[in-house]
Parts: C-alpha cells; sequence; structure tokens
C-alpha cells in the first residue's frame, strides 16, 4: 500500500508514479475522501475542546454549589456529536484504506517506461544456445518419447491444465526442488520453511490486492481460505502484525511448495504442455531487510536464482521489466528467462522483486529504529529460485538427445543417485 503522508504531502508525485504504470489516479475521489476526514477531525476536536471547557465550567460551579443542569444538558449534546464524528471518521478512514488497496506500487526511477512485455530491457545474458545436429522437439514431445509425461491421465483425473509425471521424470522433479533448496540453505544463507498450502483472505491481501485478483486464485467453498498461488502469500506474512528488531535483519527464507492458480483471462494461452499450469511447484526465496539495503538484496536475490539456472547448465537472459508489464505490489521487478530450443524462444522461469514498503504497510510489517525512533515499515522481496515445472521443462529441451534421452546436467546427478541419464524403460 503507498504512504498516505506521501500522497498528502506529495500527491503530484504519486500521481506521475502511477501514470508511468499508465495508470490514471482518481484525484477527485482522494481529494474528496480527505476533505471529509479532515472535516471530521476538525468536529472531533472542537467536540473534545467544549467538552473539556464544560467539565471545567461544571466543576467550578459546583465547587461553589451552582446549578449545572445547562453546562450538564449541553455535555450530552456535545458527546452524541462527538459520537457521531468518530463514527464518520472511522468509516472514512475504512473507505480510504479500501482504495488505496487498489492502487498499485509506484516504478522506481529507473525502471524502463513501456506498456507490455515487449517493452522490458534485457541486463544480461549468459550461456550459448546448444546447436543441436537432429531435429529438436519441445518438452511435450521429449517427454511423450520418454513414455514418462502423462496429459491424458491428467486430463482425466483433473481436467485441462495437468500432468502427470512417472519414473525417472518424477524423480527428476523431485531431484530439481531438492537441488534448490540445498543450494539456496546451504550456500546463499536462507532458512529452510514448510508452511500451508492455504491463507486466509487477509493474507492474501496482505501480498497483493484481493479485490483486484481473487479471480486469479482457487478459493475453498464455504471457508475464508485460498490455495497458494506461491509460497509468497503465506512466507511474506509471517511478519505481519509484527514489531521486528533491526538486528534481527534481514531475514532470508525459502520455501519449495506446489502453486495453484486460475490462470483466470488467461484462455488460449501456452495450452501446450506444462507451461502454464493449475498446480506446479516453486522453490521460492524470500528477504525481509532494512529499507537501506533493498536494492542491494533485490541484486543479491537476482543473483541467487541466476546462480542456479548457472550450475545446471541452462542458457538464460535477465531482463527488467518495464512500467506496463511490473506486478501489481512490485516496484522493480528482474524476469529471468530461459532458453528452450523447441520454441526457439527466452522464456520466463523466475520473477524477483523489490516490493520495498508496499507489502510491509499492507501487513503492519515493521522494524524498531526507524527515524527518530518510530517504528518503520520493512522492506520485503522475493524470486523463484527456481519455478520447479519450467526448469524440468528447460533440461526435456536443452538435454535431449538424438536417440529421444535426457542428459541429467552434472550438477543435478548427486540429487539422482548418479544417475546421468533418462531414456524409455
Amino acid at each position: 500500500m503507498l504512504d498516505i503522508q506521501l500522497l498528502r504531502k506529495d500527491l503530484p508525485a504519486v500521481v506521475a508514479g502511477l501514470a508511468r504504470r499508465g495508470l490514471a489516479f482518481d484525484e477527485a475521489r482522494f481529494r474528496s475522501l480527505e476533505e471529509d476526514r479532515k472535516s471530521s477531525q476538525g468536529m472531533i476536536e472542537g467536540a473534545q475542546a467544549r467538552r473539556n471547557s464544560l467539565s471545567r465550567q461544571i466543576g467550578i460551579k459546583k465547587s461553589k454549589g451552582e446549578d449545572v443542569s445547562t453546562e450538564m444538558a449541553e455535555v450530552e449534546t456535545v458527546n452524541d456529536l462527538l459520537q457521531a464524528s468518530e463514527g464518520r471518521l472511522k468509516s472514512l478512514q475504512a473507505e480510504m484504506e479500501a482504495f488505496l488497496r487498489t492502487i498499485p506500487n509506484i516504478p522506481r526511477p529507473e525502471v524502463a517506461h513501456g506498456r507490455s512485455s515487449d517493452d522490458n530491457v534485457e541486463v544480461r545474458r549468459w550461456g550459448t544456445p546448444r546447436a543441436f545436429d537432429f531435429p529438436v522437439k519441445d518438452h511435450v514431445d521429449v517427454g511423450a518419447g520418454l513414455g514418462l509425461l502423462d496429459f491424458d491421465t491428467a486430463a482425466k483425473l483433473s481436467g485441462a491444465r495437468f500432468s502427470v509425471l512417472r519414473g525417472g521424470l518424477a524423480r527428476l522433479h523431485r531431484a530439481l526442488a531438492q537441488f534448490m533448496l540445498d543450494v539456496h540453505t546451504r550456500e546463499h544463507g536462507y532458512t529452510e520453511v514448510y508452511v500451508p498450502y492455504m491463507v486466509t483472505g487477509e493474507c492474501a491481501d496482505g501480498v497483493s490486492s484481493l479485490a483486484k485478483f481473487r479471480d486469479d486464485l482457487f478459493k475453498l467453498e464455504g471457508r475464508d481460505l485460498y490455495l497458494i498461488p506461491t509460497a509468497e502469500y503465506p512466507v511474506t506474512n509471517f511478519v505481519r502484525d509484527t514489531l521486528l528488531e533491526a538486528k534481527d535483519l534481514p531475514l532470508r527464507f525459502v520455501c519449495h511448495s506446489p502453486c495453484f492458480r486460475s490462470e483466470a483471462g488467461s484462455y488460449g494461452k501456452d495450452t501446450r504442455g506444462m507451461i502454464r499450469q493449475h498446480q506446479f511447484d516453486k522453490v521460492e526465496i524470500l528477504q525481509v531487510v532494512h529499507p537501506e539495503r533493498s536494492g542491494e538484496a533485490h541484486e543479491e536475490l537476482t543473483g541467487h536464482a541466476e546462480a542456479i539456472l548457472k550450475r545446471l547448465g541452462l542458457p538464460f537472459r535477465t531482463v527488467m521489466l518495464c512500467t506496463g508489464d511490473l506486478g501489481f505490489s512490485s516496484a522493480k521487478t528482474y524476469d529471468l528467462e530461459v532458453w528452450l530450443p523447441g520454441q526457439q524462444a527466452y522464456r520466463e522461469i523466475s520473477s524477483c522483486s523489490n516490493f520495498e514498503a508496499f507489502q510491509a504497510r499492507r501487513m503492519q510489517a515493521r522494524y524498531k529504529g526507524g527515524e527518530k525512533g518510530r517504528p518503520e515499515p520493512v522492506h520485503t522481496l522475493n524470486g523463484s529460485g527456481l519455478a520447479v515445472g519450467r526448469t524440468l521443462v528447460a533440461i526435456l529441451e536443452n538435454c535431449q538427445q538424438a536417440d529421444g534421452s535426457v542428459a541429467v546436467p552434472e550438477a543435478l546427478v548427486p540429487w539422482m543417485g548418479g544417475v546421468d541419464r533418462i531414456a524409455r524403460a
């Protein structure tokens, strides 16, 4: 959520920042709510002052044995006015918060202006796409040739956009998650956590806007519970309604979980294969940091995700998302895009975002020792380190062999129990 003080002190800067996203901020509504709030606060302060004055008058008159019925009657009237004004102020504050919770974050100044992913800026590339001396297959055909990737059975069980993995492919999927967890905990300093796969609406709204993105989630009927679209939802909420000690920052967590997404609005997109599914696994890395460190932490976290791709020998590029492609809560995002020879294209495999204080304000996550000693919002960051299913896709396509088998990346062989090749049984 945006800082209400920034809106009050420099509304033009907020309007300009949101305009970079292509959003026209409703200034008229904000100003109307602010004027009503100021009016209600003025009435409350005036009523409180009048009540205090009457109390002093009543005390003086009572000490002299004088009649105070007139003052007592006025106190009752003032109390009624005060109660009504306080109720009105509480309602206005709730309306203002509901309004602000639907407004996205302001992009950082270095984020390029743009309307869509076509305007994203490539930052760097790593690795050289492999030259094949045989016809390249996509992951669907590679998996089908192995007899280990089964969409028909998945459709029989659950419908479209699901998959069943068998044998060596299921083992490879498990090994990838274990490999990622071990690298992030042993080498990158993250604490592994295991979390519920369902969160309340309050948790979901702390991370993003439930009002705007409710249709993207799967909700449990009759319960205030949603299946998580990413482990970011439960893990970020670890610090909800928490006052942290500055000395305890940063906090670093890594979590492997399934992710569930309705893919509302994506009909017709990536319907073939495992690129866009309703259920997939992901290893999420997340940091909670002091505001002064969030820029540095963002580069660090992105590097941790990149390290997994490098270890696996998968060519990729890192792009900075433009203003029009940023997620709702993000101030700055790097996407890692892995090379898929079956598509002859780079495809997203990780998004690494700096949310600055945006999520923390929504969750009331603060640390002691801010400016003038006051509690201040922490900064939160997260990224995929990596999406397990898409990493599996990348290995199937980049490591396919002429005989239909798939070579296991050398770094992953120990997690595969020494198996270095997956072939049709």
